[in-house]
């Protein structure tokens, strides 16, 4: 049965005495540790005796110690041996100098900031190898399940996506393209007036819109509205523990949440291209058309001639890569998301800044791989 803590002070012709009673801990202390401190105020010489303490702890031993102040010494306490080694921990504690912690200045400071700056890169850059792995593997999985058990493929989920992810981006999409082709437009006229050749306007249209514009901006809004949606959602799941139930039940969260996704982005970015660059050469036309009073029958000839469907297979062929890119960053910083919103908000940011600086990169990349193979 607990005791509330006690002191005494006994008479003593040598030195002062405070005997303790009862259990010194947290939940029994009450008022005895101020008790203690102000009967010890002063007092030089003081003699602890414990043995009759029944329970101490850290708060308990600590208000002991506090009450003696500098007076405190083992040598002048009788206790039971775990009392006594309580009472030197906290003692040893109370005493212990604190550690100034120097941060590192100047030169010394920038190594190690690189130096974490090159492994938080490679370890970035592994972790996005092993994501894409999984998916590879999920994906060649879903292929044998087409062949031999359709109904095993999640059809439900991947439509959704695809409404949401593409038929639900095609008036942004188109509005950005448009006003982006009457812009070229612009531009173009303004430049190509100063050497009378106002007309080749058109070619810079097509090849701007046809080539780079159509998938590069499509891409751009995607990482935008889909990477991050993406994000948010399965970082939600991640903070609710949903990721989690799913493995328990043995449900491949790669599976159930990541492929759908990246299947809807890879089926419906083409046709997202398509209303782009239908969008931008309406928006170049519409320039032409007012500015230098070029119908639409000669825009159109001259995009037929001098422009061609090439351009057009170009930008296609960078449309499975950028759908890959944003759906997969956009699942993957969602999956890394942790238990608090500040994470989910962090997590949301860098899925659309990683998917926009990773279109930039891969667009200078596919020019210079077509410029030399001159295509």
């Amino acid at each position: 049965m607990e005791k509330p803590a006690d002191f005494q002070v006994l008479p003593a012709t040598d030195r002062p005495t405070v005997a303790l009673s009862g259990d010194w801990t947290t939940r029994q202390l009450g008022g005895a540790a101020e008790g203690l401190a102000q009967a010890l105020g002063g007092r030089k010489g003081i003699a602890l005796d414990l043995t009759e303490v029944g329970r101490m702890d850290t708060a308990g031993a600590y208000a002991v110690v506090r009450a003696a102040g500098s007076e405190f010494s083992l040598e002048r306490v009788v206790a039971r041996p775990e009392s006594r080694r309580l009472l030197e921990l906290v003692d040893n504690a109370v005493h212990e100098e604190p550690v100034v912690r120097r941060e590192p200045q100047g030169f010394h400071n920038m190594v190690i900031r690189i130096g974490r700056g090159m492994t938080d890169l490679l370890a970035e850059f592994l972790d996005t190898m092993a994501f894409f792995g999984h998916l590879i593997v999920v994906t060649g999985r879903m292929l044998a399940h087409l062949a031999t058990a359709p109904h095993r493929v999640r059809w439900a989920p991947i439509f959704t996506q695809m409404e949401r992810a593409g038929l639900d981006a095609i008036p942004i999409v188109a509005l950005t393209t448009f006003f982006i082709g009457a812009v070229v437009a612009l531009l173009g006229v303004n430049m190509l007036r100063q050497f009378g050749a106002e007309v080749f306007v058109v070619e810079l249209i097509g090849v701007a819109v046809i080539r780079e514009f159509n998938i590069v901006i499509t891409a751009v809004l995607l990482a935008g509205r889909s990477a991050s949606a993406f994000a948010a959602e399965l970082g939600s799941m991640k903070m609710q523990q949903e990721v989690d139930a799913m493995q328990v039940m043995g449900v491949d969260p790669y599976e159930a949440l990541v492929l759908p996704r990246f299947i809807a982005l890879l089926l419906t970015i083409p046709l997202l291209t398509f209303v782009a660059t239908l969008a931008g050469l309406a928006g170049g036309l519409l320039i032409t058309w007012t500015v230098l009073d070029l119908g639409p029958t000669f825009f159109l000839q001259r995009v037929v001639d001098n422009v061609g469907p090439n351009h057009f297979y170009v930008a296609l062929s960078k449309a499975p890569v950028m759908a890959a890119v944003v759906a997969g960053i956009g699942c993957r910083q969602g999956l890394l998301v942790g238990g608090d919103v500040q994470s989910l908000g962090q997590r949301v940011t860098s899925a659309v800044v990683h998917a926009i600086f990773a279109i930039i990169m891969l667009d200078a990349a596919f020019a210079l791989l077509y410029m030399e193979l001159d295509i």
